[in-house]
């Protein structure tokens, strides 16, 4: 569902369900954020998400292990630890038992991969298959990180590169190359527990994930909610091979449309930049990076913590004064 459509269908449970009168809701309905996050006591609290999707590959093993990377992407982002997860699927009645076990088998991998435990899950039918996983994180309450708390003068660092969303696009119509899918589909696949990790240990004041509003869309949640304004640099930021071919041949889902109506009033781009790379930056992502706000004082540590564990990363901009997104050349 696009930005806007969620914002209006969510309002009614905003009047019943107020995050004031939960206390120990530290992140709910208001705050907009990765996931829900409810304190248990001065030393744990609860992070609880929820991710399915229809497939984007052909291949049942790697669907289920990008959906289950996808959904424990918010854990991760907030600072968390994977603990917990139940499958949610909804296969077609003459779906083969195999390709069910598959999709199920790439989910139970993935798991395994976090540390945490799947533990049982709910199963419909449906015309279209669709799956993903109901997660709960644990993290330190005063070690939280949320999308506001962004600092003037903060770097900004992404940790997956873009583009996801063009070459799956590409490969529904059948025009994408195969090596270019062998990688969007590595990268949906790799979990985002190192980053996380790596991240956390120098001074970070806000962190997400890029996910399906889009790097612009979840960059300006970020300045919005830190009441700064981000500036991108369109030059440093990673692409996967083939996006920009696929971006001009128009491969966009119809969720790049409804992120560019929604965000383009907070967006300003330097002139220079072409249509069809605005929009690419409007595109959904499947199991993307973290994006991460830094001092620019830890930058240096962050640097040697990447990469002595030849973890990729890259720094993408940086946080200023003013409000909204800005992407220069």
């Amino acid at each position: 569902m696009g930005p806007g459509t969620l914002a209006q269908v969510l309002l009614p449970l905003q009047n019943i369900f107020k995050d004031n009168e939960h206390p120990a809701l530290l992140l709910g309905l208001d705050s907009g954020d990765d996931a829900a996050v409810y304190k248990i006591n001065d030393e744990v609290a609860v992070i609880h998400t929820i991710d399915f999707f229809t497939p984007i590959v052909d291949d049942p093993f790697q669907y289920g292990a990008i959906a289950a990377a996808n959904a424990v992407s918010d854990v991760y982002a907030m600072g968390g630890e994977v603990i917990l997860a139940l499958n949610v699927c909804a296969f077609p009645l003459d779906m083969p038992h195999r390709v069910i076990s598959e999709i199920l088998r790439g989910g139970a991998v993935k798991i395994a991969e976090t540390g945490g435990v799947l533990a049982g899950g709910h199963t419909i039918n449906d015309k279209e298959p669709k799956y993903g996983l109901s997660v709960m994180g644990q993290v330190h309450p005063d070690r939280l990180l949320t999308t506001a708390g962004a600092r003037v003068d903060d770097v900004l660092v992404l940790t997956k590169p873009l583009g996801v969303g063009a070459i799956t696009t590409a490969f529904k119509q059948n025009a994408v190359k195969s090596s270019h899918m062998e990688t969007a589909i590595e990268t949906m696949m790799t979990l985002n527990k190192d980053a996380s990790r790596i991240i956390r240990q120098v001074d970070v004041s806000a962190c997400t994930d890029i996910t399906g509003f889009s790097l612009l869309g979840h960059t300006w949640e970020m300045a919005c909610k830190s009441s700064v304004r981000i500036q991108l640099s369109l030059g440093r930021l990673p692409f996967l091979e083939g996006a920009f071919d696929y971006a001009k041949k128009k491969c966009f889902p119809g969720g790049a449309c409804r992120n560019e109506q929604y965000y383009k009033k907070n967006v300003d781009f330097d002139p220079g930049i072409p249509d069809e790379t605005r929009m690419l930056l409007f595109t959904p992502e499947t199991s993307g990076g973290l994006l991460a706000s830094i001092s620019k004082d830890s930058l240096e540590t962050l640097i040697s913590l990447f990469d002595k564990e030849k973890h990729p990363f890259h720094i993408v901009g940086t946080v200023i004064e003013g409000e909204g997104v800005e992407v220069i050349s």
